[in-house]
């Protein structure tokens, strides 16, 4: 019932990726990738105790190998730029193989990658036009040794810092799997519930709080609290010229809650705070949700589910956000693509549904859009 190594990552990408559809589609656009929980297992690196159990599975170190070194071949290799690759040690070692096996030096950085966040970058950065895209990886380089929980470890986020801030863009684009900005009640529930799996109420409920928290799937931003904060007084210091010149627009991209929204973030007048900020979220052609799961997401982002939780939260000890959010437009759950345009320094979101109908004249039908700069 699982994947078992290498050679099954392999055949997971051919049957995938030979696909007539995806074919045409990884032809025809360009694209960007990153990592997400299934390209290993169901909420990989959830927390510590998530960690070490599947750790003592006898099948789950060949698993994990075996997902990084495929990752690493079919996924981002093809995220590195020209330049990035001529200075990468693994990449020429591996392309200078000619007569040698390049599986044991692959499969050594696997595990490496895997047992040590730190010395390992998944994040990228690349720039279109005058607009700066930095994916940012939600999964792999998370922290979560000795109680210390960090979605992205120091030396990456220091990379991340350095490459938001090098220079006036006119929009600033941060892509994470992980939407950052939540629906409130979830949001308020995942910082309580990861702070009384650290026992924040003592270590009885800590343990009910850890099984919560890998029953109910609750690691996203807010699940890393500190991080989440430090992600967004880095947007705030941006977007109020703190670090030079601000950009025309913040925009977080992301993906993963099978559903689509868009968020906009308003931050105290006090922080200053000049340009707009925007949390997109689409999960296009996703695997629908059933009646109870829309039901869910859809109390979630209910005032009076918000209100308990940040009651709870507080009670917990949480630290307040430094930014609020609203909703824009109502979580949809269609089979569904969203378009960011930007010409200048003016951005527009699209949100586009698949209609049922002919399989062969496949349409699109506009459900939201909406001018973000």
């Amino acid at each position: 019932e699982e994947v078992a190594d290498f050679e099954e990552f392999t055949h997971l990408y051919l049957d995938s990726w030979t696909d007539p559809t995806m074919r045409w589609l990884l032809s025809t656009v360009s694209n960007s990738m990153i990592f997400d929980d299934h390209d290993l297992h169901d909420d990989w690196n959830t927390s510590e105790e998530w960690v070490e159990e599947m750790r003592g599975k006898p099948w789950w170190h060949d698993r994990v190998v075996g997902g990084f070194m495929s990752y690493w071949i079919y996924q981002h290799l093809g995220n590195m730029s020209p330049r990035d690759l001529d200075e990468d040690e693994l990449w020429l070692k591996v392309r200078d193989c000619h007569t040698e096996d390049a599986g044991p030096a692959l499969r050594e950085f696997a595990f490496k990658a895997d047992r040590e966040a730190e010395g390992t970058r998944w994040s990228y950065c690349r720039d279109i036009a005058k607009t700066r895209l930095i994916v940012l990886d939600s999964r792999a380089g998370r922290v979560l040794k000795d109680g210390q929980r960090k979605m992205i470890d120091d030396a990456e986020w220091e990379w991340i810092v350095e490459h938001a801030t090098q220079r006036r863009f006119n929009h600033l684009i941060l892509a994470t799997t992980l939407p950052v900005l939540l629906p409130a009640g979830m949001h308020h529930l995942e910082a309580w519930n990861e702070a009384t799996a650290q026992g924040a109420w003592g270590k009885r409920f800590a343990r009910v709080a850890e099984w919560i928290r890998q029953e109910l799937d609750l690691e996203h931003w807010s699940a890393f609290h500190e991080s989440f904060r430090k992600v967004m007084e880095l947007v705030r210091d941006i977007g109020s010229g703190r670090r030079g010149e601000p950009p025309g627009s913040i925009v977080f991209l992301s993906g993963d809650v099978h559903n689509a929204y868009l968020a906009e973030a308003a931050f105290p007048r006090e922080d200053g705070v000049k340009v707009p900020v925007w949390q997109a979220v689409c999960s296009p052609i996703r695997n629908p949700l059933a009646t109870h799961e829309r039901m869910i997401i859809k109390t979630s982002a209910s005032k009076p589910f918000a209100f308990v939780t940040r009651r709870l939260a507080r009670w917990a000890g949480v630290k307040p956000a430094p930014v609020r959010w609203r909703f824009v437009n109502k979580p949809t759950f269609d089979n569904q693509i969203s378009t960011l345009d930007w010409e200048g320094t003016s951005a527009h979101l699209c949100l586009e549904k698949a209609v049922p109908g002919d399989p062969q004249h496949p349409r699109l039908e506009r459900s939201f859009d909406k001018r973000l700069a």
